[in-house]
Order: structure tokens, then sequence, then C-alpha cells
């Protein structure tokens, strides 16, 4: 049986950085699933089960550190590894971050092989990768 791809799940709400995003880490091999905001990514990662989700901080409906808090505290979303990806660097936002509970932090922009090497380092860590 072949090993299935890794699925990522990624809440921005920017199209173009959605896009971009999805292009990266399905060119990447990993099974990507976009939605627009927080409040979206709560109600599919029960469902989908993703190895990884990328959050946006700055989404309309539901923010990224509301939507991490959401999916750490059920039970069936609380295991799988957050990465908060924001334009805001300073050390007040990856605290509130991380304070919300997401493991990772990637600051935009981002090379797309930035990120594909963050997103394989991050998943081989949980060893949804090998």
């Amino acid at each position: 049986m072949p090993n299935t791809p890794p699925k990522i799940l990624v809440a921005e709400d920017e199209k173009d950085i959605r896009e971009l995003i999805g292009f990266t880490l399905r060119f990447a091999g990993f099974d990507v699933f976009l939605t627009k905001n927080g409040e979206e990514a709560v109600e599919q990662a029960p469902q989908l089960k993703p190895d990884l989700i990328m959050l946006d901080v700055r989404m309309p409906k539901m923010t990224g550190y509301e939507a991490c808090r959401a999916l750490k505290s059920n039970p069936a979303t609380s295991t799988i590894p957050i990465v908060i990806l924001s334009a805001k660097g300073q050390d007040g936002e990856i605290q509130e971050g991380i304070e919300s509970g997401a493991d990772h932090y990637i600051v935009k922009p981002f090379a797309p092989d930035e990120l594909t090497n963050r997103v394989k380092e991050i998943l081989r860590s949980v060893g949804a990768l090998e």
C-alpha cells in the first residue's frame, strides 16, 4: 500500500497567499486543504484529521489565535501541530501565538523553499513524514 502524503490544512484569508501556500505545498507532495478563515479550519479539522494545521493570525470571523485555542481544546484535534503564519515577527505576537497553543511560528513573507523545509521539519518531528 503506498504511503499517503501528509495532509495539511491551511487557513489564510488573503487569496493570493492562500493559493501560493497551496501551490508550494502541493508541489512538495503534500495533500493540501485550503480555508478562508479560522472558523472554517476549526469546522473542517475534526473530519480531515490533518497532520498539520497552518493558521494566519489576522482573519475574519475567527483569528488564528482563537482558532488555535479552539483546535487545541477539542480532543479530536488537540494533538495536531499548529503553525501560526504572521507578517508580524514581534516577540509579543510570537508569545501570543505560543500562549494560544501554537507549536510553531512562521513569519511572512517567506520563500517557498523555506516554507517547504519548515513544514517537512515539523512533520518529521511528529512522525508524519519520513
